[in-house]
């Protein structure tokens, strides 16, 4: 018998668009650099490799964003327990909008999702690193 989803990606998404503070690229390039803001890459380290990544950024896997973050885990990140405003960026958007729900959930702020991910930086001229093979 074939799965039957109930709750599609259109619906979390929406759901979330409700719930989450947003950054635009360009908001979000006047943050870089600044002591009090984390900018989160939360894209697959090949995405990283191919595409670059925004200099300064924090890389935090999708697949263990929740881990670093809570401090009761054994892979928290320390990063996540400053006192800053967290930036969540994915490639264009969809994944970190869903990731800063869970995180406003889970507690942390200030956190913002960057509207339209690395593309939409890109697009507004925000610097780009390149990041070598290991």
């Amino acid at each position: 018998m074939p799965q039957k989803i109930t709750l599609g990606h259109r619906q979390l998404m929406a759901e979330a668009e409700a719930q989450v503070s947003h950054v635009s690229p360009a908001e979000a390039v006047a943050m870089l650099g600044r002591p009090d803001v984390v900018i989160v890459d939360i894209r697959d380290i090949r995405e990283i490799q191919r595409e670059g990544r925004i200099p300064g950024s924090f890389h935090a896997p999708r697949g263990m964003l929740e881990f670093w973050v809570d401090p009761e885990s054994p892979y928290h990140k320390p990063v996540f327990a400053e006192d800053r405003t967290f930036v969540i960026h994915c490639a264009s958007g969809w994944r970190s909008l869903l990731a800063t729900e869970i995180l406003q959930r889970m507690g942390l702020k200030p956190v913002f999702n960057m509207t339209g991910g690395f593309s939409a930086w890109k697009e507004a001229g925000g610097p780009i690193e390149k990041v070598e093979h290991k």
